[in-house]
């Protein structure tokens, strides 16, 4: 691997990305991270996972780490907020009520504190408490008080069939509308991306365009693609998403985001 450009920032997205097909961490990842560390490169896990669930996958390196949360719209290094992207109140209100009429649609409202729920749905409940550890249950979603992040919609008949057709035209217009996996719709503050955080990081921490190495698989990746030289779409990417990437990674199943660290690492040794 021949990279010209000194690598001072890199994020992967983390399922179907940094995470295998079973959702688990390879555990060379922390050797790669210490490697990183000592060459002060900064490592940003960008997931459309909530800061908190985030935390716990690396539990180890937390508080050294940085991360790109809830797909762009809240990011955190070393404990601290350094940037957020909310959404109008008001807005987040008409998503709600849309989605309620949408049969087996379950909403989980993101908000900086915690994520909310009202389903009771038990195939539901195991799916989202894979993305979002710090969640509470209420009796109406229209009565949370916090600072909301993403509306975050779950379709097991799939998102982008399911929800994708109703949701976009009526909020397209103002709100970002990405579908994020195969049954999850996210909708977010119109500016709020991976891709936007990245751009905004940039700007406060001084790394470049050239100096910048992303990786990722879906749709809710495109934008930090975009803002990446190094782009990298993993081998089981949707090939739209290949479209928007200049390297291709190995796949998840085979570690390719470590795969690719570790032969930038052994080239600048």
């Amino acid at each position: 691997m021949v990279i010209p450009n000194k690598i001072q920032f890199i994020a992967a997205d983390m399922d179907g990305t940094l995470l295998n097909d079973n959702g688990q961490l390879d555990p060379e990842f922390f050797n790669v991270y210490r490697e990183l560390e000592k060459k002060d490169i900064i490592f940003a896990a960008a997931s459309g996972r909530q800061y908190y669930s985030l935390c716990e996958t690396f539990s180890s390196v937390k508080d050294t780490m940085m991360f790109i949360a809830e797909n762009g719209t809240l990011v955190m290094y070393k404990g601290k907020e350094l940037y957020s992207c909310t959404m109008d109140s008001d807005v987040v209100a008409d998503i709600i009520r849309v989605t309620r009429g949408i049969p087996f649609a379950h909403i989980v409202l993101c908000g900086k504190k915690s994520a909310y729920i009202e389903t009771r749905d038990t195939q539901a409940l195991d799916e989202i408490k894979k993305y979002y550890h710090r969640c509470h249950y209420v009796d109406d979603l229209l009565t949370v008080d916090d600072e909301f992040i993403k509306v975050a919609i779950c379709h097991f008949s799939g998102s982008e069939k399911n929800l994708y057709p109703v949701i976009d035209p009526k909020f397209g217009l103002d709100s970002k509308v990405v579908i994020s996996a195969k049954h999850w719709l996210d909708v977010m503050n119109i500016e709020a991306s991976k891709g936007c955080a990245i751009a905004h990081l940039r700007q406060c921490l001084g790394f470049t365009f050239e100096q910048t190495m992303s990786f990722g698989d879906y749709f809710n990746d495109i934008e930090m693609l975009k803002e990446s030289y190094y782009s990298y779409a993993m081998e089981n990417a949707h090939p739209e998403v290949k479209q928007h990437a200049r390297f291709l990674a190995p796949s998840n199943q085979h570690s390719g985001v470590v795969t690719i660290i570790n032969e930038y690492l052994k080239s600048t040794a």
